[in-house]
């Protein structure tokens, strides 16, 4: 299959016999093998040594320097850096190995949400390939093809695959690495030497530019009641935990719905999501539940510090907790991962700008994502594909192979002048990936592809 890229070198100072070698150099069949062997390798949080170890192997053999990085027991980060001349920028490639579900859940019976690689009209169904190990492959992919075309790189290329990306955390009793998520292992990387200037992930998003993102904040508030059998309890049912909690209820609701409208940003409303409510004892129904909590999401702006988000969201306890002071209340936030956002007119944004227009032919839209990036809190830019139908559904999760190929194409076709000279080009229907870049100052940015060519930036001081 051949895709000719649109003005290929045009205004980026690449040379069009270069790029033309580069696509060349971009094989279809190695990018569907090696995403079916991803694909088999189940790795949900927690359990992501074998896919680590498969990843490791594929970054030697690209005679990569590679670190290995253990994280917990069984959990390993592998980095594999592409050294340059010393001249540039350096450019880190993060993906995250986890998958957002482990495979073995009864409830999701589709072939895209089992750890089984499954090419059907060309397409590739199996757990992972969407979320992200699609872009690993094409982070590997582009490396292998700007090796063939020969090309030689001012800054160091990074590709890197991390643990627990996804948004778990541990509570109570949920501990161990199964519940070690949100971020987890680019934390460790990054707090472990390896410092890129500028860093792409290839999460999956619309392919419009998102300049801004939210951020999360989970909350606790939990209610204590008596604990009586059924028997007796006649003239004490308001002592009841989950009926207090459903008085508490009555005024969570309608503050909810308040700061979904006051902290709405960028068009979006601040979602406060029901994570969870847990009470009683359901092997034990005939006795009143002595404790019953009920956990949030609270989505929060970039304009908006956490610090601020959680005094809002105490004062409404404080409230309930003046009201109601022989209840028992507790109140905890043990989550709080602050959202982000980047200037339009940042260097970054402008590469991406041009590159995608040079493929699309247009420049990409501009929106607002809900929601954080667990997997890094420095400056990146999120380049992938779009999470509408069909390329993710209600049972599976799947990637067209052609659009597989495009985005290693992309990927590995251009290398900007200046600063950004190793921005490299997302397929046409969306690479996946994400970009970092840490720079003086404390810039955060974020963006990212997807899709029709959307791409997603942030900025933090």
């Amino acid at each position: 299959m051949t895709t000719p890229a649109r003005n290929v070198g045009q205004a980026s100072g690449l040379d069009h016999k270069l790029a033309e070698r580069i696509l060349a150099a971009v094989r279809e069949e190695e990018i569907v093998a090696m995403a079916c062997d991803l694909i088999n390798i189940p790795s949900p949080t927690g359990e992501e040594l074998q896919m680590a170890e498969y990843m490791r192997s594929a970054l030697q053999q690209l005679s990569l320097t590679v670190t290995w990085q253990e994280v917990d027991d069984g959990r390993a980060n592998v980095v594999g850096r592409w050294t340059g001349s010393g001249e540039g920028q350096n450019l880190m490639f993060n993906g995250h190995m986890d998958t957002s579900n482990t495979g073995r859940e009864e409830f999701l019976t589709g072939i895209g949400y089992k750890p089984h690689a499954v090419i059907k009209d060309g397409v590739i169904f199996g757990l992972g390939i969407y979320n992200m190990k699609g872009a690993l492959v094409c982070y590997t992919q582009a490396v292998k093809a700007l090796q063939r075309a020969g090309v030689k790189l001012k800054g160091d290329v990074i590709v890197a695959g991390v643990v627990g990306e996804i948004e778990k955390t541990q509570w109570g009793e949920y501990q161990g690495g199964e519940f070690r998520g949100y971020g987890c292992g680019t934390h460790y990387l990054v707090n472990h030497g390896v410092l890129p200037d500028v860093c792409i992930l290839g999460e999956p998003t619309d392919m419009r530019v998102v300049l801004e993102h939210f951020g999360s904040m989970w909350v606790r508030i939990s209610c204590a009641g008596i604990y009586v059998h059924t028997a007796f309890c006649e003239g004490r049912e308001q002592m009841n935990s989950i009926r207090r909690m459903h008085e508490l209820m009555e005024t969570i609701m309608p503050w909810t719905a308040a700061w979904e409208k006051k902290a709405a940003y960028g068009g979006k409303k601040a979602i406060v999501n029901l994570g969870g409510i847990r009470g009683g004892h359901p092997w034990r129904a005939s006795r009143t539940p002595e404790k019953t909590d009920l956990f949030l999401d609270v989505r929060v702006p970039p304009t908006f510090p956490m610090s601020e988000a959680r005094r809002e969201i105490r004062e409404v306890f404080l409230g309930l907790e003046k009201k109601h002071p022989d209840w028992g209340l507790e109140f905890e936030t043990y989550v709080s991962v602050p959202g982000a956002r980047i200037s339009e007119g940042h260097p970054m944004i402008r590469a991406i700008d041009s590159n995608h227009e040079r493929v699309m032919g247009q420049r990409p839209e501009r929106g607002t994502r809900d929601g954080p990036e667990a997997g890094t809190r420095s400056c990146h830019v999120v380049l992938g594909r779009q999470r509408s139908q069909p390329l993710r559904s209600g049972n599976r999760e799947l990637r067209p192979v052609e659009r597989a190929t495009r985005c290693g194409r992309r990927k590995s076709s251009h290398q900007d002048s200046g600063r950004y000279h190793q921005d490299l080009r997302a397929d046409r229907r969306g690479a996946l990936r994400r970009a970092v870049i840490r720079m003086p100052g404390g810039i955060h940015c974020q963006a990212r592809r997807r899709s029709s060519g959307v791409i997603k930036t942030f900025t933090r001081r």
